[in-house]
C-alpha cells in the first residue's frame, strides 16, 4: 500500500493529493451553499474563463522552476495580441480567411518567441538578476504598445478567431483543449526530456549544472523562448474572448500566476515543483472564485481570498515541515 502511494506521489506529485482533496471539500460547500454551483451553466463558464490563466500560469512556471521569474508574461501575450491583430487587419479585417488567420497567429508567435528570446539572451549571457530584466521588458512592451495603439482598442476579427475564444468540440470548450494540451507538454518536457532535466538542476544550483555538463546558457535562453511562446498562445486567445486588443488586457492575473505557482508547491527559489498541482491549484482558484461570486460576493473579496489562502498554505506547510509527529508520520 505505501509503495502504490510513493509511485502515485512521484508521478503527481506529493502537492496534488491533498490539493485534490481540498478541491472536493470546496465543491461540496459550494454546492451545499447554492444550486446553481453544480450546473452545466456554472461548469462551461470556469472552462472558458480559466484556460487565459492557465496559459500565463504555464509560462510562469518554467521560469520559476530555473529560479527565475517572467514578469513580463502580461505584455508579452499583448503585443502578441496586438501582432496578431495588424496581421489580420493588413490581411482583410473581418473578412479575412483562414490563411489572414494563419498568418496572424504565425506573427504572434513569432513575437512572443522572440520578447522571451531576448530576455533569456540577456539573462544567461550577462548574469542580470531574471526580475529585473523581465521588469525591463514588461515596462518596454508596454510602453511600446501603448504608443502604437495610443492606448485604444484594436478589434474587428475574422469569425474563424472566435472558434479558438467561444468554439467547443463534443461539449468541450476549445480554451480548454488547448490549455489541457499545453499543460500535457508541458509535464512531459519537464519529466520526460534532457531539456526539462536540465531546467531543474539549474534551478536547484546553477554552478554544479555548468559542472556537471549542462549547456546552463542555452537552457535558459530556451526556457524563457518556450515561455514567450505560451505568452502568445494566451494573447490570442485572449484576442479570441474578448474580440478585440488592449495592452491592458489581463494585467490582474500577473500575480495571480505566481499565487496559482507557490499553491501549487513551486519553489519559489528554483529547483522543484510539478505541472498537475499547479493546474489543480489553478482549478481551485477558478471555483473558489465562481462559487464566491454565485453567492454574491465582490469580485475583489476574491482576490483576497486567494491571498489569505495562499498565506494558509503556507502556514501549513510550515508546519508540516517543523512540527517533530508530523515529520514521524511522513513516508519516504
Amino acid at each position: 500500500m505505501k509503495g502504490a502511494y510513493r509511485r502515485l506521489q512521484s508521478e503527481v506529485g506529493a502537492e496534488s493529493l491533498p490539493l485534490l482533496a481540498f478541491l472536493l471539500i470546496m465543491v461540496v460547500a459550494f454546492s451545499m451553499a447554492t444550486p446553481r454551483f453544480l450546473t452545466t451553466a456554472n461548469f462551461s463558464s470556469m472552462a472558458f474563463q480559466l484556460p487565459v490563466l492557465g496559459l500565463l500560469t504555464l509560462a510562469m512556471l518554467v521560469p520559476i522552476l530555473s529560479g527565475g521569474l517572467n514578469l513580463a508574461v502580461i505584455f508579452t501575450a499583448n503585443i502578441s495580441g496586438l501582432a496578431l491583430a495588424w496581421t489580420l487587419i493588413k490581411f482583410g479585417g473581418p473578412d479575412g480567411g483562414t490563411m489572414a488567420l494563419i498568418f496572424g497567429m504565425a506573427a504572434a508567435i513569432a513575437v512572443g518567441a522572440a520578447s522571451g528570446w531576448v530576455m533569456g539572451l540577456v539573462i544567461a549571457y550577462t548574469g542580470a538578476h531574471p526580475i529585473l530584466v523581465s521588469l525591463a521588458m514588461m515596462i518596454f512592451l508596454r510602453g511600446l504598445g501603448e504608443f502604437l495603439t495610443r492606448g485604444g482598442d484594436i478589434s474587428g476579427f475574422p469569425d474563424q478567431l472566435n472558434i479558438i475564444g467561444h468554439g467547443g468540440v463534443l461539449g468541450i470548450p476549445v480554451p480548454m483543449i488547448i490549455f489541457c494540451a499545453a499543460a500535457i507538454v508541458w509535464h512531459v518536457m519537464l519529466r520526460r526530456t534532457r531539456h526539462g532535466f536540465a531546467v531543474y538542476m539549474v534551478g536547484s544550483n546553477i554552478e554544479a549544472s555548468e559542472y556537471s555538463g549542462i549547456h546552463t546558457k542555452r537552457t535558459i535562453t530556451v526556457l524563457y523562448t518556450i515561455s514567450g511562446v505560451i505568452c502568445a498562445a494566451a494573447g490570442i486567445m485572449m484576442a479570441a474572448r474578448f474580440n478585440s486588443v488592449r495592452v491592458g488586457h489581463g494585467e490582474a492575473f500577473l500575480l495571480v500566476t505566481v499565487l496559482a505557482c507557490f499553491l501549487g508547491g513551486i519553489d519559489p527559489f528554483g529547483g522543484f515543483g510539478k505541472v498537475l498541482p499547479v493546474f489543480v491549484a489553478l482549478i481551485i482558484l477558478q471555483v473558489l472564485s465562481s462559487g464566491l461570486n454565485l453567492l454574491g460576493a465582490n469580485q475583489h473579496l476574491s482576490t483576497a481570498v486567494w491571498g489569505l489562502f495562499l498565506i494558509g498554505v503556507m502556514a501549513a506547510r510550515w508546519i508540516a515541515g517543523n512540527l517533530p509527529f508530523l515529520q514521524r508520520g511522513k513516508i519516504h
